[in-house]
């Protein structure tokens, strides 16, 4: 029986950015150190658990690439760079805070930014992507570090009904490509994160 194709979807870890607040968009914003610890965390727990991760496929973005490779050399896995997983561009938006947001374009300022890259042009790209990664990797298992804004949209594209809830900096989510249909083994998880809060609260 052939092996089902699954792709872990990661969104990297957190940055100075992310932590005040500040929209990023394509803006290449490094990893902080917490982003990193984080990263290490997760490639701790894919390290011990069952199953092998055969890649790692990244958004070009530092705060991804960064992500990606410490997953990678945890695991001893290979890292591709591709493009079409990048974050989505937010025009005018990028390097300000929601309250500078709703200052000057109101409530729908999602809607309302100029110059910014629309759903359906994240979701062209992102399944082309996926009809490449599935036909050259066919029954394996891949890891994929992106961006929040991609990943939500990939997510309720690729599986209806699945919860809509933020995307946690360095979140797993692991689907498996069943017929026709994408089924999520796990969604939003940061248990590798959680765990290490409470040893620290509770030595």
């Amino acid at each position: 029986m052939n092996k089902a194709t699954r792709i872990g979807w990661v969104r990297h870890g957190i940055t100075e950015w992310n932590q005040r607040g500040i929209i990023q968009g394509v803006t290449d914003i490094p990893l902080s150190p917490e982003g990193v610890r984080q990263a290490r965390l997760l490639a701790d727990r894919l390290h011990g658990e069952q199953g092998r991760w055969d890649g790692v496929y990244c958004s070009d973005l530092q705060r991804a690439a960064h992500t990606a490779e410490i997953l990678a050399d945890r695991l001893g896995i290979p890292v591709i760079r591709d493009s079409r997983l990048r974050e989505r561009s937010f025009g005018e938006a990028e390097g300000t805070t929601l309250a500078e947001r709703l200052d000057r374009w109101g409530e729908d300022w999602r809607r309302l930014v100029p110059d910014q890259e629309n759903d359906d042009s994240v979701r062209e790209r992102g399944f082309a992507f996926i009809r490449e990664l599935t036909d050259k990797h066919a029954g394996e298992a891949w890891l994929v570090v992106t961006h929040g804004s991609f990943l939500a949209r990939m997510l309720q594209a690729m599986c209806q009904g699945l919860d809509d809830s933020h995307l946690l900096n360095m979140s797993l989510t692991v689907l498996e490509q069943g017929q026709n249909v994408w089924e999520p083994l796990i969604h939003n998880c940061t248990r590798h994160l959680a765990e290490t809060e409470e040893t620290l609260m509770n030595p």
